[in-house]
């Protein structure tokens, strides 16, 4: 007997052997889109210490990084093309990336993403048992990745020592040598050692905006800074 499908976490899909377009659409919109969000204030404004325009060396660098052969996002722009851009035609995506940051507004193919579904595990009947992969306008991707740098600039003096995660220079090796080093220590004079380990389901996707805003206003990123990564969201 055929089963109606629901959105709620676990549920079966319709019978069939994998989900289908509007089964996917309903799936994305309530995973990314969710209701329950806390309410929060907007940060006040301070003074930002953050540069009032993109330099030219700062976009060539990361055009110049771009991997070729990616997936395009739905303005089909391929990594090659950018990194074949003489002077011209760089400054012109100079002068457009200036023009977003200092608007607040950004192009609606930037602010566009075509979302599929990967497959990791279990039933193939269940959307959850799938991570979304979001592919994103190139153009787009320079600018946020621009973007990225100047928050990593701003934001590294203020997180903890002990956190390598999504960090340059650092990783899981890192937390794993360290673990090694404590539960030595811990072996040799006989003191207890407790580990926590928490996995959060769509994590990412799940994170409150309001309280990512003031997160990053807490860690200095105010002003223009603030409001260019705002928009990416809105």
């Amino acid at each position: 007997m055929e089963k109606d499908y629901r959105m709620a976490p676990g549920e079966i899909l319709a019978d069939c052997s994998v989900p289908q377009k509007g089964e996917w659409k309903e799936y994305f919109e309530d995973l990314l889109n969710p209701t329950d969000m806390p309410s929060v204030e907007d940060p006040e404004a301070k003074d930002s210490e953050v540069d009032s325009f993109i330099t030219q060396a700062e976009v060539t660098e990361v055009v110049h990084q771009l991997l070729d052969g990616k997936v395009l996002g739905v303005d089909e722009i391929h990594p090659e093309y950018l990194k074949s851009l003489y002077v011209v035609g760089l400054s012109w995506l100079i002068c457009l990336c200036n023009i977003v940051w200092q608007s607040g507004t950004v192009p609606l193919d930037w602010a566009t993403g075509v979302v599929g579904p990967l497959f990791k595990k279990g039933d193939q009947r269940v959307c959850s048992n799938y991570r979304g992969i979001t592919l994103l306008s190139l153009p787009g991707k320079v600018y946020s990745k621009v973007l990225e740098r100047t928050l990593l600039l701003l934001v590294e003096p203020r997180i903890q020592e002990e956190q390598c995660g999504f960090r340059p220079s650092r990783g899981s090796l890192d937390q794993i040598y360290t673990l090694h080093r404590v539960l030595k220590g811990s072996w040799e004079f006989a003191q207890p050692v407790h580990m926590c380990f928490v996995d959060l389901e769509k994590a990412f996707d799940r994170v409150p905006h309001g309280i990512l805003w003031e997160v990053l206003w807490e860690y200095g990123v105010c002003g223009p800074m603030l409001r260019a990564v705002r928009t990416l969201y809105d």
